[in-house]
């Protein structure tokens, strides 16, 4: 570590994965743009700065270390989001229903995807940011995953492709629920479950919740945050899968050490200490942005060390899966907000 940050490729790729990450912020206060993400918005510009091989091959060094230990850093610092209180007080019917979500969310999405020939890691990731947290779940199961170094060129390319099917999905999946509001006759607390039982990214969640008023957009940000919550668990649990699957044999990997996402241990305690001490709205607001200027880099990191031309030409499989697990959860929980909520 303080060999390679006395790299000038460290401070190169801190400079412009810097620069992704609060462009994406600030784009993603923009109309339409909201409906994106940060996240996203930071992995495309950091895509788009492959348009310089030079400052890529500068930044080849540092964009590996961002991309993984800013990536925990990032989803420690967004634990200060959960307010565990809240989501008490959302009652048993909520929580319940997001680990339905979720648990069904994901074994649908990847047996879908893998009756479609995607390989087993990409199956689960897009899985995973369908049925969590969009990009966010995405970036906190995949350390899980673990490859042979020979591998995680294809890894860092699964990564892109399962947030790039979440996010496109997440953002059609807006429109049409704004789209079905009318028809579909629903309270606002009822739509609020539906818009954050059903989307994948927060932003999404957001903007749809925000459309049926107050009372839709609050309920719709804590049925997404019970999803949220549940990133540590689900995350220490694919780690469990992947390890009994013996699908590969990493180097550094100790018989017996056990897959635990120590730094999910850092999400929760994040959560904890945001919830019971008095740090001020303030002092939160700011942990939360930092956690997501945090993620942008690792991000647009991601986005700078990526073949994308190999990620389009396998997107069929991964888009098809997602769209039909969507489409499933949508009804699922249409039908749950009419009968619980």
């Amino acid at each position: 570590m303080a060999k390679l940050v006395k790299e000038k490729s460290f401070w190169t790729a801190i400079g412009v994965t810097l620069l992704c990450a609060l462009a994406g912020s600030l784009l993603a206060q923009l109309p339409y743009f909201s409906l994106i993400g940060a996240l996203v918005i930071s992995l495309v510009l950091g895509m788009l700065v492959q348009f310089s091989p030079r400052v890529v091959e500068k930044s080849k060094k540092g964009t590996g270390f961002i991309s993984n230990k800013f990536l925990r850093l990032g989803i420690i610092l967004l634990g200060f989001k959960l307010n565990l209180i809240d989501l008490a007080h959302a009652g048993v019917k909520t929580i319940l229903l997001a680990v339905l979500i979720v648990g069904l969310t994901i074994l649908v999405v990847y047996n879908l995807a893998r009756k479609f020939n995607v390989e087993s890691n990409l199956a689960m990731l897009v899985a995973s940011g369908t049925g969590i947290c969009g990009a966010a779940a995405v970036m906190g199961i995949s350390p899980q995953i673990q490859v042979p170094a020979d591998q995680e060129e294809q890894k860092r390319e699964d990564e892109v492709m399962a947030i790039a099917v979440v996010a496109i999905l997440g953002t059609v999946f807006t429109f049409i629920e704004i789209g079905l509001k009318s028809w579909l006759h629903l309270t606002p607390t009822q739509f609020g479950v539906v818009a954050g039982g059903s989307l994948h990214e927060i932003a999404h969640a957001v903007a749809t919740g925000g459309a049926g008023g107050p009372v839709s957009l609050d309920t719709a940000i804590i049925t997404k945050l019970s999803r949220v919550l549940l990133l540590a668990p689900v995350a220490l649990i694919i780690g469990f899968w992947h390890r009994r699957r013996n699908e590969v044999n990493v180097a550094n990997q100790t018989k017996g050490k056990l897959p635990i996402p120590w730094f999910m241990g850092g999400f929760i305690l994040a959560s904890v200490v945001g919830t019971f001490l008095p740090l001020g709205a303030g002092v939160l607001a700011g942990l939360v942005k930092l956690a997501y200027i945090f993620l942008g880099m690792a991000m647009a990191a991601l986005g700078m060390s990526v073949n994308f031309l190999v990620i389009l030409k396998r997107g069929k499989g991964p888009f098809a899966a997602a769209t039909i697990g969507s489409v499933l959860l949508l009804i699922f929980v249409i039908m749950a907000s009419k009968w619980f909520f």
